[in-house]
């Protein structure tokens, strides 16, 4: 059994030293050498993306306790390197200054290994397919996190101030209002559908726009790739944007979008819509040419929108399949706060409450890769890699560091089994249970005849357009 105090180096058949060659697998080609810290600091780099990393996978109650149990494994790990601070606030202050220029070294190096060694699972359909979500995470109700992170509707500004009012006038605030008044972090994530991982994300207040996240985060994507997104991320500039970048959509769309038909801007077919808003018509902008895909579904038909218009490169039939699987970054969102229990954070800090939420996201991106890159190559396929199990993994070798692990108990032994059994389930009871959220149907969309004027209208911007490029 390896002795307390001397860490990975202890004992090569240890737990502990089975964590250090995940991180040391994560961490290969990671370039840090633009990362300095001054000469008298106890930390360096690699010592403290290593124990952010463990800090994040740990499940104790508290950050401090989080801290002490990364602490722990980490000591010694890496000869030759000095020891790690004994103080939370030392680390989370290094955290607060370094997290960025970590994050723009880190999210790119992933990114490159996905491409590498999961390259079997890298396309769905003959397309880099990624999701676009955005979701929520609460922060406790501290004054500052209030100020950062509530949002600043009107409805909001009035809650906070009945909450300074005296006793009697707090009693009387509705529940809509206390809803309305609670901080919450807004992320929107770029996830790639084919493996099963998050490719970038961004971070607001509660009331951010998506939308201008996922403009943020096109530069990121890889040439060619088509977005898969549901009916929030829609919009001329939102499209347009997209489209200029290279990259393809797929998106459903419903009654918030009117699409015109038979306008003549390009070659008719079966299917064929265009999104030509007034407010850009008026500018003389051209239309967006796009396909329509209507998918069946168990309650109502699904309106879904592409802008390959060729049925040849992708059929109705791979249109609704490609988008079937979008449906994995709600299951995304779902292991992050429910299984990974980030639901609601624990830092009462603005500043630290993001950073919490960083390494969370990236911890859990730095778990997948390495799973899935053990699993993929078994064969396995990502739908069926179980989150739960993976975690619970990662979690037995920290618990256990110091030990020998029995046959069967090493890391990569209990990563072979993180798989979903085949058994398929059938419909609950539970199903039909009343749910606090009824989010309504998005409807059909407006599809409308072009009229005489709109289809002039449109010669004239396709002549100019024809112009302005063969100038």
């Amino acid at each position: 059994m390896a002795r307390q105090g001397q860490g990975w180096q202890a004992d090569r058949c240890s737990h502990a030293h089975d964590l250090r060659r995940a991180v040391r697998w994560l961490l290969a080609g990671v370039s840090l050498g633009g990362i300095v810290f001054r000469t008298d600091c106890t930390w360096t780099p690699r010592n403290l993306v290593s124990m952010g990393l463990l800090w994040a996978w740990s499940d104790e109650l508290t950050l401090w306790e989080r801290f002490a149990t990364a602490r722990k494994i980490i000591r010694g790990g890496l000869s030759g390197q000095p020891q790690p601070a004994t103080s939370y606030q030392a680390f989370i202050k290094m955290l607060r200054k370094w997290t960025r220029p970590l994050l723009e070294v880190l999210r790119p190096a992933f990114r490159e290994r996905m491409t590498e060694v999961l390259a079997r699972v890298w396309t769905i359909e003959g397309w880099a397919v990624f999701a676009a979500d955005g979701s929520k995470v609460d922060v406790p109700r501290t004054r500052k996190n209030e100020q950062r992170y509530a949002p600043k509707t009107k409805l909001a500004r009035r809650a906070r101030k009945r909450r300074s009012g005296s006793h009697r006038r707090r009693t009387r605030q509705t529940t809509r209002e206390r809803k309305a008044n609670v901080p919450r972090i807004w992320m929107t994530v770029l996830w790639h559908v084919g493996s099963g991982l998050p490719w970038n994300w961004r971070t607001g207040p509660s009331d951010s726009s998506e939308r201008g996240h996922l403009k943020e985060m096109l530069s990121s994507l890889p040439p060619r790739g088509l977005l898969a997104a549901d009916a929030g991320f829609v919009g001329y500039d939102l499209w347009k944007t997209v489209l200029a970048e290279g990259h393809q959509l797929l998106v459903r769309v419903g009654s918030n979008v009117t699409l015109l038909k038979k306008l003549g801007y390009a070659r008719e077919r079966n299917g064929l819509v265009y999104l030509w808003p007034d407010q850009q018509a008026k500018k003389r902008q051209p239309p967006l040419v796009l396909r329509l895909v209507i998918a069946s579904s168990g309650r109502h038909p699904v309106y879904l929108v592409t802008s390959i218009l060729d049925h040849r490169v992708l059929s109705d039939r791979q249109v609704i399949a490609v988008y079937r699987r979008r449906w994995g970054i709600e299951v995304y969102y779902r292991h992050c706060k429910q299984t990974f229990q980030r639901r609601k954070l624990r830092s009462h800090n603005p500043d630290n409450a993001l950073i919490e939420l960083h390494w969370s996201l990236l911890a859990m991106w730095a778990m997948g890769l390495h799973s899935h890159t053990h699993l993929v190559r078994r064969g396995v396929s990502p739908q069926r890699i179980s989150f739960a199990n993976v975690w619970r993994a990662y979690r037995r070798s920290m618990r256990e560091y110091q030990s020998r692990p029995d046959p069967g108990e090493r890391l990569t032994d209990l990563l072979d089994r993180a798989v979903l059994d085949p058994y398929q389930r059938k419909n609950k009871t539970s199903r039909d249970y009343p749910r606090k959220k009824q989010p309504s149907s998005t409807g059909p969309p407006t599809i409308r005849k072009a009229t005489p004027a709109q289809v002039q209208q449109a010669k004239q911007v396709k002549r100019e357009e024809t112009k302005r490029l063969t100038a």
